[in-house]
């Protein structure tokens, strides 16, 4: 037991750069990472920056690092998981260090109809929750969940009067909304 502890104590210290091939694949090996990602976590371990470059423009060049695949994949998994909005998908790309072009094209991906259809999908499972919540209630809080998941107010409010408008018991309160004025208040507050 001692040998094993002097032999590992013994082993000269690694090169950097292939200190940084390893930790990037074990990064790799549990999901896929972005340039800036891998780049970050080199730096913590205090990879220096040439080391970095080189390796992960050569991980880039042989198609491991792939910021535009991470960015498409990032935006289908997670609009159709989580069902977030395009403003949500783009602030944790970008947050991810993906560039603001490949961002743009990864959103192609969602068009408004399929926005439309992930808010709805999202009313619909928690509004079968609110049993007996008031529905002007119900309605708040239908408007703040998909505004939290970052869709605009003219989209949440919307969907939630239209879901609203389908249940007997609220289609009175629906038909009271005035959506082009709700939108206009809810993005006057949000930009204060």
């Amino acid at each position: 037991m001692r040998d094993s502890k002097r032999s590992a104590k013994a082993e000269p210290p690694k090169d950097p750069a292939e200190r940084a091939r390893e930790i990037c694949l074990r990064l790799l090996d549990v999901r896929p990472r972005t340039y800036i990602e891998l780049a970050e976590a080199l730096t913590k371990k205090d990879i220096p920056d040439d080391i970095i470059a080189e390796v992960l423009d050569r991980y880039r060049e042989v198609g491991m690092v792939d910021d535009a695949a991470f960015a498409r994949a990032w935006v289908s998994s997670r609009h159709r998981s989580k069902k977030l909005s395009r403003r949500a998908l783009s602030s944790e790309l970008r947050r991810k260090g993906v560039d603001t072009e490949l961002v743009d094209e990864a959103l192609e991906q969602v068009d408004g109809d399929s926005e439309r259809e992930a808010a709805r999908a999202l009313v619909e499972k928690r509004l079968r929750s609110m049993g007996s919540v008031p529905p002007d209630a119900v309605f708040r809080r239908l408007v703040s969940m998909l505004a939290r998941k970052g869709y605009p107010a003219g989209v949440a409010v919307g969907v939630v009067k239209d879901i609203l408008a389908e249940q007997a018991e609220t289609a009175e309160l629906a038909e009271q909304i005035d959506v082009d004025a709700m939108s206009g208040e809810a993005e006057a507050e949000t930009s204060t």
